[in-house]
């Protein structure tokens, strides 16, 4: 499978008093990287909740390798399966460019809610698969 990809930079305000990103800034990244994802395969997320497909996050696995400061430039990969009838998994990594050290690995699961209740996988959701 071929991971998408998107490089960004990391800005002041996102550290913390030791000078590097807090913890949950990377949650952030890994957001961004799959709202863009989505966007690089046609679907919009804002399009996608008004139509009523609603996409949530049912569990969030983050393994902090090392981490990140302030300029430090880096790419987030996403890679999405279905792990079952009505899951999905984004599998991502954080990687510093320039050194490509290994920042996180992430497992990011999510479901889609018809009438905001029931999981299901809508078709549009299949569209992420390769």
């Amino acid at each position: 499978m071929t991971a998408f990809s998107l490089e960004m930079k990391v800005r002041d305000y996102e550290c913390d008093m030791q000078g590097i990103v807090n913890n949950a800034v990377y949650q952030n990244y890994l957001e961004w990287a799959r709202h863009e994802f989505l966007l690089s395969r046609g679907l919009s997320f804002a399009e996608l909740t008004a139509r009523g497909v609603i996409i949530v996050v049912i569990r969030a696995e983050l393994d902090y390798r090392t981490f990140l400061r302030s300029g430090d430039s880096f790419r987030v990969s996403v890679i999405a399966r279905q792990v079952s009838r009505i899951k999905l998994v984004f599998e991502q990594q954080i990687r510093r460019c320039g050194d490509d050290v290994l920042i996180l690995e992430a497992q990011i699961f999510a479901t889609s809610l018809k009438d905001g209740k029931r999981p299901y996988f809508p078709e549009e959701l299949r569209q992420l698969l390769d």
